[in-house]
């Protein structure tokens, strides 16, 4: 803030000062601004002027009311003026009406405690003999219409109809019932926030409040008639108590509002004409007497102007030591105020004939506001929330999108992570995947919901007696660069309609059936690579612990660093883990409830180099790897114990080994009479190929590809850019046991050797297993738990319970298969499957047919290792159910 400034040029003859004015201006000057901590105790100053001398009044008079922007609020009252009959209600309404206009630059001052014991005061109500005589309920009606400010008559409503009547019941009810039901809650001063006012009254010292129990009481004895038994001086200290209450609360100064500390300048009240048997000196001593009673100080300076000193025993001081008399005052108030000595406010000023001298020409310092500080300026509130806003949506934006956002109703938990939208969702609300061309995969998402909804509906009109099961499915959604026109998340679209169809199966049992249990699936998205699995999982545990129906986590598609940080996360939460593609080795050891389908990748690269060895017969092999867009072998853990195993088992015989990146040229593979092994992800598969077409009628002779790769021949957008005269042999996941040691012919009908037929009807038999080729799979699984999808499952209400550390060994399930172009589009191609230790199958190469001649057909169309799953269009996938 700044100081009054004191302008340096001289004054026209008729505003020429005495030396006494220019002191009074100074102290007033120094007085008026408003500290910018705390508050200054402010005087009731009382001018003396001996009869001839200057008319102080009238200087005060121009010199407050000077400024055209910010002025200090001001009222002046002269007294000669006004009639005689004027008490000090008079005054004091004349007060509140010159300080309550907005005319001072800043926002008008606003009485709350005030205007209502003013108004109580002119009430006259009928006083009776009778119970219903005291007109407590009249005032209750003037109360309620004075408070509401209501006028006019409530509105009519034509016509005899229903409707009509209803519309006039409702407003009779806002216009009168609700209205006072809350006065009535306001006055009774028992509910926080609502009626501070009336509490404030019946808590002030004035009049006994207590004595009255309610404030209704209280304000009947303040209207006319009834308070003729009160003392007049109690009477009209309260109503000077309230109105320096509301001066109080209007200057006092909340961080939260910056609109209060705009206020930089004390009001001011002038009183002109005042003798000491007047209504102005009763107003001053009220001033006084209340100010001693209550202890509180208040914002208002006080000027009287009079020819006479006041009779309280109070030494005047000459006008021109206003400044020290000022310093003396604050120095003896404490002590004043505690002997509570008449006149302990006053401070009696008068000017002498010394006092009438000429000043030096000089400005006097200007009686104007002080400027409020920048941060409470009324643009800053709009800046402030302004930035807020733009701050919020910023981050809003950073976490959410329009096609990624929570649900009010707990159903969706998602935020974006890295341009991918991470979470789990229960509803159509928030599907995965909005990018052009992966609508069969949000056509699927949107089945599962809708008949999750139905399975929630089923289980209620079941009366709960039917098993209320939860799965999670967690997987790879987002993430993938591809084209408008390309289903990139064939493989997960795939495993969604195979939960979705399992779901559809249990909706469709008997009603009757009591022990079926119904099945919810909740679609979670780990984002590419499964990089986000960490925040994924910290979603599901809120999940899993307000949700008791969760049994399992399906899914979790890749081999990788995050994937396994995902598996200890889980064992910690207590939820198991089916995982149907994992196959890097050694996942077990991140989780005591891990059940892994496929075999580990140590079997995969054993059948590798036997194939390569036995069936081909070829000796040396070239492997190259690659671990896909920002990884690398540490984070990618399906790679690195593929490529581990494949350098143990082909030792001196593996010549390269290397890293292959897209753009890398492959002309020193052309014509290469070894194996050429592509260990690497699908996602690369795709340029690794064309680097071979480079190759022309030169192409290597024998290139494998691990079952990664299934999901490049899962996808028909992909394998209709690959060369149509290289043909690919990759590995599939396949079935425990197709034939038996001695190569004897397995179910009825099927020679050695030969694959099942593709077939979609369900088998109920089960396949013989393989004893001598059974593996470790590495997987650890909750048995008892897993086993309860059979026995009745989880209830809904019914407690987690975790499941103990039993490890769970399938059957080796990898086998190798070639394939070639079918005749046309959608044709089965011819396959051929060889197993470790059976009989070599027929050594001729299937022959490429069709016009177009393009390089592969998928024998199996389901994702490859740490991604894939056999789907039934190939080898079905079957498990050894015997407990190992």
């Amino acid at each position: 803030m700044r100081e009054p400034a004191v302008r340096q040029y001289p004054r026209p003859a008729r505003e020429r000062l005495t030396g006494g004015s220019l002191d009074l201006l100074t102290l007033l000057a120094r007085l008026l601004r408003r500290p910018r901590r705390g508050d200054r105790q402010l005087p009731l100053l009382w001018l003396t002027r001996a009869p001839g001398s200057a008319d102080v009044a009238a200087l005060l008079r121009r010199f407050l009311g000077q400024g055209a922007g910010r002025r200090v609020p001001h009222a002046v009252v002269d007294l000669a003026g006004r009639p005689e009959t004027d008490d000090v209600p008079a005054v004091l309404r004349e007060l509140h009406r010159q300080l309550s206009l907005e005319a001072f630059g800043v926002a008008r001052l606003r009485f709350r405690h005030y205007p209502l014991a003013d108004w109580l005061m002119q009430q006259t109500l009928t006083i009776g003999t009778g119970p219903g005589d005291s007109g407590r309920g009249t005032l209750v009606r003037r109360l309620r219409d004075w408070r509401g400010r209501r006028g006019g008559e409530d509105p009519q409503v034509g016509g005899d109809s229903g409707v009509g009547a209803a519309v006039q019941l409702l407003l009779w009810l806002l216009r009168r019932a609700v209205p006072s039901v809350v006065f009535r809650i306001a006055v009774s001063g028992r509910v926080p926030l609502v009626g501070r006012q009336y509490r404030w009254f019946m808590r002030q010292q004035y009049l006994a409040p207590r004595q009255s129990i309610t404030f209704l009481g209280f304000a009947e004895r303040l209207t006319a008639g009834w308070r003729d038994g009160e003392q007049p001086a109690q009477v009209e200290k309260l109503l000077l108590h309230a109105f320096l209450e509301d001066l109080r609360q209007a200057y006092r100064r909340r961080f939260w509002h910056p609109g209060d500390w705009r206020r930089t300048a004390y009001p001011v009240l002038l009183l002109a004409g005042v003798t000491p048997d007047g209504v102005g000196h009763t107003l001053v001593r009220l001033l006084d007497d209340v100010r001693n009673e209550t202890g509180r100080n208040d914002p208002l300076l006080v000027l009287a102007v009079a020819g006479d000193p006041p009779p309280e025993p109070v030494p005047p001081r000459p006008l021109g030591e206003a400044d020290e008399a000022y310093d003396e005052w604050v120095e003896v108030l404490p002590e004043a105020r505690r002997l509570r000595r008449p006149g302990a406010w006053l401070m009696v000023l008068r000017l002498d004939g010394d006092d009438g001298r000429p000043a030096s020409g000089l400005a006097p310092p200007a009686l104007v506001a002080p400027d409020p500080p920048w941060w409470s300026r009324r643009y800053l509130p709009a800046a402030v929330a302004l930035l807020l806003l733009v701050g919020i949506g910023g981050w809003a934006n950073g976490r959410w999108s329009p096609d990624c956002h929570p649900w009010p109703t707990g159903e969706v938990r998602v935020q974006r992570i890295a341009g991918e939208c991470v979470g789990y969702s229960n509803s159509a609300a928030q599907v995965f995947n909005s990018e052009p061309g992966q609508e069969r995969l949000r056509a699927v998402q949107r089945r599962i919901f809708a008949q999750n909804r139905a399975a929630a509906e089923v289980w209620r009109r079941s009366d709960h007696r039917r098993p209320y099961l939860t799965l999670v499915y967690l997987g790879t959604l987002t993430g993938n660069r591809t084209r408008a026109d390309e289903e990139s998340y064939v493989s997960e679209r795939e495993e969604l309609e195979g939960m979705a169809a399992a779901q559809y199966a249990l909706l469709k049992e008997s009603a009757a059936a009591d022990g079926s249990a119904l099945l919810r699936v909740v679609v979670a998205n780990a984002g590419r690579q499964m990089r986000h699995a960490g925040p994924a999982v910290r979603m599901l545990e809120g999940l899993a612990r307000d949700d008791p129906t969760v049994l399992a986590v399906v899914g979790l598609v890749e081999s990788r660093a995050t994937t396994a940080a995902a598996l200890r996360e889980l064992n910690r939460v207590g939820l198991p883990v089916l995982a149907p593609t994992l196959s890097a080795d050694r996942m077990d050891a991140n989780s005591s409830l891990y059940l892994q389908i496929s075999a580990p990748n140590r079997d995969q690269a054993r059948m590798i180099e036997e194939y390569a060895r036995q069936v081909l017969r070829v000796r040396d092999a070239h492997v190259y790897w690659s671990t896909g867009e920002d990884s690398s072998l540490t984070e990618d853990l399906y790679v690195a114990t593929l490529v581990d195993g494949l350098r143990q088992r082909l030792a001196g015989r593996l010549t390269r080994d290397e890293e292959w990146r897209a753009g890398r040229r492959l002309t020193q593979e052309c014509g290469y009479r070894g194996a050429l092994v592509f260990a690497g992800r699908w996602s690369e598969f795709d340029g690794f190929l064309r680097a071979l077409k480079e190759c022309g009628t030169d192409p290597p002779r024998h290139l494998l590809a691990d079952d990664s790769v299934n999901r490049y021949m899962a996808n028909p957008g992909l394998r209709a850019s690959a060369p149509g005269n290289l043909p690919v042999t990759y590995v599939s996941k396949a079935a425990p046991g197709l034939r038996d040691p001695a190569g004897r012919a397995g179910p009825a009908g099927r020679r050695p050797g030969q694959l099942p037929h593709l077939d979609r009807r369900p088998r109920p038999a089960r396949p013989a297993p393989l004893p001598h080729r059974r593996r470790t799979a590495g997987g650890g699984a909750g048995q008892p738990r897993l086993r309860r999808l059979d026995d009745g499952g989880t209830r809904r209400g019914e407690p987690r319970r975790p499941a103990p550390a039993r490890r769970h060994r399938p059957a080796v399930g990898a086998g190798v298969d070639r394939s070639g172009r079918g005749a046309r589009r959608g044709a089965a191609a011819e396959r051929r499957r060889w197993l470790p230790g059976g009989r070599r199958p027929d050594p001729l190469r299937p022959r490429l047919r069709g016009a177009d001649r393009q390089a592969t057909r998928a024998a199996h169309r389901g994702p490859g290792a740490g991604r894939g799953h056999p789907s039934g269009r190939g080898v079905r996938l079957r498990r050894d159910r015997r407990r190992p």
